[in-house]
């Protein structure tokens, strides 16, 4: 055989590279669509200020960050103290008898006066099960998780928190299949009765060193600006 005869296949490697994050916007956009029609949906059968973590508990909180840790996200890596609006909710506001996916909301301030609004639910707490949904009864219990992950310098960090008592929470970050690493504590203060003034959204702001992915975005931003048209909007802050 004459070897000019030999086809070799084309590398097309770049060219999945190229295509992977368009496959991926695609798929968030169809994802986001599918949750804006269900909060749609849910808005619609049950009116209300928030069709989703209806009734919530507010608190003043100081949060005390740690440093040490190596993310290159400043929020995560460096010390210091901000005091932050903490919402403890249940999503569907069931009695707390009954198991509910419970939810975590912790405002912090950033630059220029501005905020980032951090929203965590109970999940289970390992490797793998932190991608799913754990409803429990109280408000306190189980571990709390982004689900999704934000971007770091460094690359994806999940976010999460766990009660410890006294009004108390340890709040860690985790690389893909690492263990939580604990960096601040949260401490809850003065009880507000704010709740139905409030309105987080995580897609608008991040954390000093960490950014949203665009496939994160695309995913739950339609679905909070349903719950914003569905409510009367007032500025908390």
């Amino acid at each position: 055989m004459n070897p000019a005869d030999v086809v070799v296949p084309a590398d097309d490697r770049p060219s999945r590279r190229r295509l992977a994050p368009a496959v991926a916007g695609s798929m968030a956009r169809a994802g986001g669509r599918v949750l804006q029609a269900g909060v749609g949906v849910l808005a619609c059968l049950r009116p209300a200020d928030k069709p989703l973590h209806p009734h919530g508990k507010v608190h003043t909180a100081l949060l005390r960050r740690h440093p040490g840790a190596t993310t290159g996200a400043a929020f995560l890596d460096e010390g210091g103290s901000d005091e932050v609006v903490v919402r403890l909710s249940r999503a569907v506001g069931l009695p707390e008898k009954v198991p509910d996916v419970n939810g975590l909301a912790v405002r912090v301030p950033t630059a220029r006066g501005e905020h980032a609004d951090l929203l965590l639910a109970t999940t289970g707490r390992g490797r793998w099960t932190r991608f799913l949904l754990a409803p429990r009864t109280r408000l306190s219990d189980g571990f709390f998780s982004t689900l999704l992950p934000y971007r770091a310098p460094t690359g994806p960090v999940w976010l999460g928190a766990q009660f410890v008592g006294e009004a108390t929470w340890r709040m860690a970050w985790a690389r893909p299949g690492t263990d939580w690493t604990w960096f601040a504590t949260l401490e809850l203060t003065i009880e507000s009765d704010r709740d139905l003034l409030l309105s987080f959204d995580p897609t608008r702001s991040t954390p000093p060193g960490l950014e949203i992915y665009e496939w994160h975005r695309r995913l739950r931003a339609p679905a909070y600006e349903t719950v914003r048209q569905s409510r009367t909007q007032v500025d908390p802050m």
